[in-house]
C-alpha cells in the first residue's frame, strides 16, 4: 500500500507539470494571437526612417497609428497619416495631409494656396520656412496631397511619380509617439 501511494504521488507530479506547461503554452498562443489581431486591425506601428517630419517627429522615433481613425470620418487637413508609399507600396511613409480630394494645391514662394486663394494656408509649425514654388496639383477624388513638416528636406507628393496618396493606401492616423520614452506624447 505504501508503494502504491508513492506511485500515485509521482503520477500526480507528472500530470501537474504537464498541466502547467499546457497552461503556459495556451497563454503564449493567446498573447500572440491578440498581438497579431491588434496589429492587423487596431494599430499600425511605424518607425520614422528620415528627417522629413522634423521637428514634429524625429528620425528613429516610433509611433502608433490608429487603424480605425477613418472608419466613420474622412481624413482632415493637417492629420499626420501612416500610409503605403504610392511609388512602392512595400514601404510605409508618414506625412501630413495638406490637400483634400477635389482641391487644387499650389505652392508659391514657399507658401501654400488652396483653390486659387489669395491668402496662404495657415500652416502648421514647420522646421524652417519652406522655399520654392510647386504645382498646381489638382487632388483627385479619393486621394490626398501630403507633405513632410521639414518641407525643404522631404520627399513627398511634390516629388513622387504617383503624386497622391489614395484612401486605400492610408493605414491609419498617427496618434502617439512612444519612443524614445522621454519624448512620449500624443500627436
Amino acid at each position: 500500500m505504501i508503494q502504491k501511494k508513492h506511485k500515485n504521488a509521482h503520477t500526480d507530479k507528472n500530470t501537474s507539470w504537464k498541466k502547467e506547461l499546457f497552461q503556459w503554452a495556451a497563454v503564449l498562443v493567446i498573447a500572440v494571437a491578440l498581438a497579431l489581431f491588434i496589429n492587423a486591425f487596431l494599430i499600425v506601428n511605424a518607425q520614422i526612417p528620415s528627417g522629413s517630419m522634423e521637428n514634429t517627429i524625429m528620425t528613429g522615433d516610433r509611433v502608433f497609428g490608429n487603424r480605425l481613425a477613418y472608419t466613420f470620418k474622412d481624413p482632415e487637413r493637417f492629420d499626420i497619416i501612416i500610409f503605403k508609399y504610392p511609388d512602392d507600396e512595400s514601404q510605409l511613409f508618414i506625412k501630413r495631409i495638406i490637400g483634400l480630394p477635389g482641391e487644387t494645391v499650389e505652392i508659391r514662394d514657399g507658401h501654400i494656396y488652396i483653390n486659387g486663394s489669395d491668402t496662404p494656408l495657415e500652416d502648421v509649425e514647420t522646421k524652417e520656412p519652406m522655399e520654392g514654388s510647386f504645382g498646381p496639383y489638382t487632388v483627385p477624388e479619393g486621394c490626398y496631397f501630403v507633405m513632410g513638416d521639414n518641407r525643404n528636406n522631404s520627399r513627398d507628393s511634390r516629388y513622387w511619380e504617383h503624386t497622391f496618396v489614395t484612401e486605400d493606401e492610408i493605414l491609419g492616423k498617427a496618434v502617439f509617439r512612444y519612443w524614445p520614452l522621454n519624448k512620449m506624447k500624443f500627436l
